[in-house]
């Protein structure tokens, strides 16, 4: 994980435990573990857009997740954006 400050980019902490855990698990159940944290990430894009547009249908709410998507695809990497801050 990382985290930013300024201009700066700081690896932070693993947790330990948590990557013995993972190791531990079957190809299977990391993937379920993945969709998992996937949909609890979902879920809570959609729970602020419910909040910030009450008014929007499921159908303009996965419009919104769409845009959200594309937006997201024309962000750089991120080690593309720290090369531009470094040096």
């Amino acid at each position: 994980m990382t985290q930013q400050t300024g201009h700066a980019f700081q690896i932070t902490h693993t947790d330990i435990d948590l990557m013995r855990l993972r190791q531990s698990l079957t190809a299977g159940q990391r993937l379920q573990a993945m969709f998992d944290a996937r949909a609890v990430v979902v879920g809570i894009i959609r729970g602020r857009w419910r909040q910030q547009y009450p008014g929007l249908s499921e159908a303009e709410l996965n419009l919104k997740m769409l845009e959200e998507l594309e937006r997201a695809r024309s962000i750089k990497p991120w080690p593309e954006a720290v090369s531009q801050h470094s040096g």
